[in-house]
């Protein structure tokens, strides 16, 4: 194989396989189409790429792998409440390839082009969801005051009410910057509606503890979401969400910094 880097030229010969062995959607064929002159809707492996080919591909791996992650963090076309983008199209395609479990609603699917494509890759990138699921998702990197989310201090969110869904919602723990599930003393990675022990107050509101040390309290341990020690991100996930999600008069509280 010509000279490049190995792991670049993998990537697309994938994409060039398995976008032939599972043709894209209607609306996506054009974009496929453009990226003929890489090679990428062909017969010929890439492995068979000339040096000059190489080099191209290696120089879109690149720029296209900092422009998603750059995506994955901005979230440019999302809406954003207090820290929270609102990550709800995220898998719109799925009405594309699934049936089952899947909506063909104008309510999940992006209408523009581009926008719609890179917010797939920084869905996927991100790890927020089941394809097959209806689900709409909402990711934190920040507090309040817009400072990163560190397991270096503790924080509180309080939701009054809790997330208006018909199936379950759950607050789930991820690191920074790989987007694992983080290991703790407790094996507990996510705090929802289906943690068993869940206190809630008088009037249904849910305050869930952030942080890296097991709270003192017992009502704040019941509904302790553990942290890493460094840098995490927290992903909302609602399934079968009702309007007040889908059309934002359902508004996320912002995680606040106690300590």
């Amino acid at each position: 194989m010509a000279s490049g880097r190995a792991a670049d030229v993998e990537f697309f010969e994938k994409f060039r396989v398995w976008s032939q062995e599972f043709p894209p959607a209607d609306r996506d064929v054009r974009l496929q189409q453009n990226f003929t002159g890489l090679g990428l809707t062909g017969a010929a492996p890439l492995t068979e790429a000339g040096p000059e080919l190489v080099a191209a591909l290696d120089t879109e791996y690149t720029a296209g792998r900092a422009h998603v992650e750059e995506v994955a963090r901005t979230a440019p076309g999302i809406r954003r409440v207090n820290g929270w983008l609102l990550a709800i199209h995220g898998f719109d395609y799925n009405v594309d390839t699934f049936e089952v479990g899947t909506v063909d609603s104008p309510d999940w699917k992006i209408a523009d082009d581009t926008l719609r494509i890179v917010s797939r890759a920084a869905a996927a990138r991100g790890t927020v969801g089941k394809p097959r699921l209806r689900g709409a998702y909402a990711l934190t990197y920040v507090d309040l005051d817009g400072a990163p989310l560190d397991g270096a201090h503790s924080y509180r969110i309080t939701l009054d009410p809790v997330p208006p869904v018909d199936a379950f919602w759950s607050l789930t723990m991820y690191s920074v910057p790989d987007f694992y599930l983080v290991d703790n003393p407790i094996d507990r990675y996510s705090v929802g509606d289906r943690t068993p022990g869940l206190v809630a107050d008088d009037n249904g509101a849910v305050t869930i503890t952030v942080s890296r040390d097991e709270p003192a309290d017992p009502a704040d341990r019941a509904n302790w979401l553990p942290a890493p020690a460094g840098p995490f991100r927290p992903a909302l996930r609602m399934y079968s969400p009702r309007k007040t999600i889908l059309d934002g008069t359902y508004d996320l509280p912002p995680l606040v910094r106690v300590d």
